[in-house]
């Protein structure tokens, strides 16, 4: 089975805008280019699109901003990352966690004091999350993940510190909120609730724990824990479009083939640069050139 998919390229990433405040393990931005044609191929932009299973949320911001669905709805159970998007997208808020980014500098003693803040209202959490995420290695939230120490050109804790540039992209997503929703909570049920909707699409990139392999996800992100072939049942069930992303596993190639979908091996770098492949799973694939 392992050798039977095709494997296609995910197109010129050169283009795509870096949208997310989040340097974010997993993320998809180099997916976009494959969004992009998915969307633009049906005669009639779908009118909600959601991402059940948010993180980073580069898919759903760069739907969102070149209006290829008339709503995007961004789903996130994790408390910390949920805080983020809750404080710009439902609050209105991000004016303040961008005023709170560009006056942060990252030193040891105020990171220390920063990451023991306890009891936080929203936005400060949000913003204790995004400092977290840039001063960790590789931008991992769990407990006990490492703070960086070198970093690049020997600038330690401040090698992903951006302050402008993360604060204007908090500013841009504020700036488009109403044309987008965010749930604080569990992306399957989200899923269930939409399912019947013939103009939803869904993009749907959940912790990668369904294969034997690495199993990334347990290592990477809080919430990675999920009922994988209750997630597949549920995608058979939508009436509107959807495209999924694995890891290259035979158990997920199984799943994805004895519910009837589409698979494409999709070639990419990770974050490190070493070439690897994901899966690329939906109802229909032939719109791929």
């Amino acid at each position: 089975m392992s050798g039977s998919f095709p494997t296609i390229a995910t197109g010129n990433v050169s283009t795509v805008q870096f949208l997310s405040p989040f340097r974010y393990p997993g993320g998809k931005t180099w997916l976009v280019p494959l969004i992009r044609q998915w969307i633009e191929h049906v005669p009639q932009k779908p009118v909600a699109f959601i991402e059940p299973f948010a993180g980073g949320a580069i898919i759903g911001l760069t739907v969102a901003f070149t209006g290829l669905a008339k709503h995007v709805t961004l789903v996130e159970i994790d408390e910390n990352v949920g805080a983020v998007w809750e404080a710009i997208i439902n609050k209105g808020l991000g004016p303040k966690l961008a005023g709170l980014i560009r006056s942060f500098a990252p030193t040891g003693e105020s990171v220390e004091a920063l990451l023991a803040q306890q009891d936080l209202e929203l936005c400060e959490l949000a913003f204790q999350t995004i400092v977290r995420n840039r001063v960790s290695r590789g931008g991992i939230l769990v407990e006990g993940a490492g703070l960086l120490k070198n970093g690049e050109n020997g600038r330690g804790l401040a090698s992903r510190w951006y302050p402008r540039t993360i604060a204007k992209r908090i500013e841009r997503i504020h700036s488009i909120r109403h044309r987008m929703s965010f749930v604080w909570g569990d992306g399957m049920q989200v899923v269930e609730t939409n399912c019947s909707r013939r103009d939803a699409f869904f993009f749907v990139d959940p912790p990668y724990t369904a294969g034997g392999g690495k199993q990334a996800g347990r290592r990477l992100y809080r919430h990675s824990e999920l009922d994988h072939e209750r997630l597949f049942r549920l995608m058979e069930d939508v009436r509107g479009d959807f495209l999924m992303t694995y890891e290259d596993h035979r158990d997920v190639q199984e799943m994805a083939l004895g519910h009837g979908f589409a698979v494409r091996r999709v070639a990419m770098k990770s974050t490190h640069h070493a070439r690897m492949t994901e899966l690329l799973i939906g109802r229909d694939l032939g719109w791929i050139g």
